[in-house]
């Protein structure tokens, strides 16, 4: 009964929230309220001028409820008032000795910033609240947009030098984020390496600092900026999570901290290693947006949150993208030895099984016959392609099929016309070694002539072909981050440049080729986060496609980032690890994200062709359920022999439902399969892929599904099956 009394309050308070202002402001008491149908969030200006941090959780509808900012008193001479409060955006001055979101040396080598309010304006759904250090006009904007019928908030911060005199920048966060006071809390993050990227970590905050972090130059395999802290008692299905996402694609930082006084803070933006931004008189810095929002009912319900974000507020297009096509990938078919006919070979198979978006790989252009040469010579090897690539890309289209390409952009071979001709375009330290990772070197995209170098040939590329897709990769991080043709004080901007240039090119590829699509990729999943989703409709998870590994990725991937951005193959066995998986596995593992096809299919068998042809075509019937829909994560592939995953048409008329056995013991039957997210007074009518359902009844209501669950016969190892369900009107 607490339970019910519980959903039933918050179900009241989501109600209560959607009619309230999404932005309140309560003069009197100088009180913010920022309210979305699920969370509240809230800030005071107290008597000394200091922004204070009130309240972060569940949705509230009325701002005089709210106390006063209050300013804190001193608990000793070692623990001062500045240490107990919780500041929205601390500046490193005065007596705070915690992680400040901003600090800077003037001029004169004056470090000391205190930061007191000053203004602050409201418009739509957006309040701009502008902080003055309390001697120097030094001025930081805070943004805040909520997004009410998403339960999302959305941070940055605008650092501006109105002085006479330059500052240097040595930390600019984006937000800080204060939870409730207690203690007791868990933080859940994502690591790995390259081919083991979004393991999942579960793990107690302490007193102290945990840093999450890339220093590669881009997003990085080794940690993804997504975090989630709960109460310490959360799960898929319930209990409080509060989470957040970074959207920037260089080196960032993520701190979480819990002081000695029961306050647990996470500060974010960009990366304080190696980083020095240079603000002339006048000019100022724009930190990425860091966004974050609460859950009330466990990890399962934060990420369906996030995902339907992402699709339809951060997603080039939104509400207008369409559905992920099918996708083949010539790559471990043919690796460099691409030529028209056997591309063209390759392209009348993928069409025969249903594939929509056929993408040549690496191999096409310079004197790209291996990965020691080539790269940075953007034109077509009339060896290999005598027509250009006009030739094929016709063929392609008259199979009624849209036409991509594999780049990458920022890097360069030594061995390549473009290095001999600008070997300062690399980045590096001068007279010192210039590091190769893959044989290649990353070019300076910070430097304006390199920037109009990529885009150049890129828009060519796009402009003299019906060219509908690249697949961007990166398969190196940066290094020896030199510049040597600034001034010394202005050199580690490049960090923050590169990838504002990056973002550029993106930019201006879509407007001007407003058809054209991208994938982000980099050596697998190097560069997702959410500063890049908005300007591209894939993402490369990882280089490892073996089936068994991809359960854990995917798991990983979608507790932060929605399926429909999750490019994912069936691609031949042996696999990594040496490991060979059945084909229906293999394809019901990639069909619960943007399906692809990147086997030889030059060695598909009349039965691997037959199985293949049937999984497109299903795949076309719940696409739309699996990249639009609510994922309800049902069983992990951490647990136990058992992964299962339903996903649910955002008009709840589908659901379908994946499981997957990684082996038997004992003649075990695998559990009762509960669903999710069904209407429970409605019925369904059950379709399964293979006859592997137990349920021989051809309907079933939601709430038989939800209580008393399917079953399934899986046997063996790396069985699996899937099951279709449809509304009966």
């Amino acid at each position: 009964m607490r339970h019910l009394a519980s959903s039933l309050l918050l179900a009241s308070l989501s109600a209560f929230a959607l009619a309230a202002q999404p932005i309140q402001y309560v003069e009197s008491r100088k009180i913010f309220l920022l309210t979305t149908r699920d969370s509240s969030y809230a800030m005071g200006v107290d008597l000394n001028g200091e922004l204070q941090h009130l309240y972060w959780g569940a949705a509230l509808w009325r701002a005089d409820d709210l106390p006063a900012a209050v300013p804190r008193r001193e608990l000793s001479s070692f623990d001062p008032p500045a240490m107990l409060e919780r500041e929205e955006f601390a500046a490193w001055g005065g007596t705070r000795y915690y992680e400040p979101a901003l600090k800077l040396t003037r001029a004169d080598g004056n470090r000391d910033v205190v930061l007191r309010y000053l203004s602050h304006t409201m418009h739509d759904n957006a309040l701009d609240i502008t902080l003055k250090d309390i001697r120097d006009d030094i001025q930081v904007v805070l943004h805040y947009r909520v997004y009410p019928d998403y339960g999302i908030l959305e941070r940055s911060a605008t650092i501006v030098n109105r002085t006479a005199k330059p500052l240097m920048l040595e930390s600019a966060q984006s937000a800080t984020w204060n939870l409730p006071a207690g203690e007791g809390y868990q933080l859940t993050y994502l690591t790995g390496r390259w081919a083991a990227e979004t393991q999942v970590n579960h793990e107690a905050i302490h007193q102290g600092m945990k840093v999450l972090e890339s220093r590669k130059g881009h997003t990085s395999h080794n940690i993804n900026p997504w975090f989630a802290i709960d109460a310490g008692d959360a799960g898929e299905d319930h209990g409080s999570v509060w989470f957040g996402a970074l959207g920037w694609s260089g080196n960032w930082r993520i701190t979480v901290e819990q002081t000695p006084y029961r306050q647990v803070r996470v500060t974010g933006g960009l990366n304080t290693f190696d980083f020095a931004y240079p603000l002339k008189a006048g000019e100022s810095l724009d930190t990425p947006a860091f966004y974050a929002g609460y859950s009330a009912h466990g990890f399962g319900a934060a990420s369906r949150l996030l995902h339907r974000f992402e699709r339809e507020q951060i997603a080039p297009g939104g509400l207008t993208s369409r559905a992920r096509p099918v996708l083949y990938n010539s790559w471990e078919a043919t690796t460099f030895n691409v030529t028209e006919i056997g591309q063209k070979q390759l392209a009348d198979t993928a069409a025969k099984l249903g594939v929509e978006l056929f993408v040549m790989d690496d191999g096409w252009f310079g004197k790209r016959n291996n990965d020691r040469a080539g790269l940075g010579d953007w034109t077509v090897n009339p060896q290999k392609f005598p027509q250009g690539l006009k030739g094929l890309i016709d063929h392609v289209n008259s199979l009624g099929m849209d036409f991509g390409l594999w780049v990458e952009p920022e890097m360069v071979n030594p061995d390549s016309d473009l290095y001999r001709a600008h070997p300062g375009w690399a980045i590096h330290f001068p007279d010192r070694p210039r590091s190769e990772l893959r044989n290649q070197m990353v070019l300076n995209l910070a430097r304006n002539d390199v920037r109009e170098y990529i885009f150049g040939f890129l828009d060519k590329l796009a402009t003299e072909n019906n060219i509908k897709y690249f697949k961007w990769d990166m398969n190196r991080p940066l290094s020896e981050p030199g510049w040597e043709d600034q001034p010394v004080t202005d050199q580690r901007k490049l960090w923050v440049d590169y990838v504002r240039n990056l973002y550029d090119i993106l930019d201006r590829l879509r407007a001007k080729h407003p058809k054209l699509e991208i994938e982000s990729c980099s050596g697998g999943g190097g560069r997702v986060d959410l500063g890049i989703l908005r300007r591209v409709e894939e993402v490369w998870a990882s280089d490892n496609t073996e089936a068994f590994d991809r359960l854990r990725i995917q798991e990983g991937f979608t507790q932060a980032y929605a399926p429909k951005f999750m490019s994912a193959w069936v691609t031949d066995v042996p696999n990594m690890n040496g490991r060979s998986t059945p084909l229906q596995y293999r394809f019901l593992v990639a069909m619960q994200g943007a399906l692809g096809i990147g086997a030889n299919l030059n060695k598909f068998s009349a039965e691997d062709t037959a199985m293949a042809t049937k999984m497109v075509a299903t795949y076309k019937r719940i696409r739309n359920t699996v990249q639009l829909g609510d994922l309800y994560r049902l069983y992990s592939p951490r647990n136990g022999d058992i992964a299962a995953n339903q996903y649910v048409a955002p008009d709840s008329r589908q659901s379908v439902l994946f499981v997957f056995r990684h082996s038997q013991e004992y003649s075990t039957a695998p559990p009762a399969i509960h669903l999710q997210g069904l209407d429970p007074r409605a019925l369904y009518r059950l379709e399964s892929l293979d006859n592997k359902l137990v349920e021989r009844q051809p309907q079933l209501s939601g709430a038989y599904l939800m209580q008393a669950g399917l079953n399934v016969t899986l046997r063996g190892d790396f069985d699996s099956t899937a099951v279709i369900l449809e509304k009966v009107q």
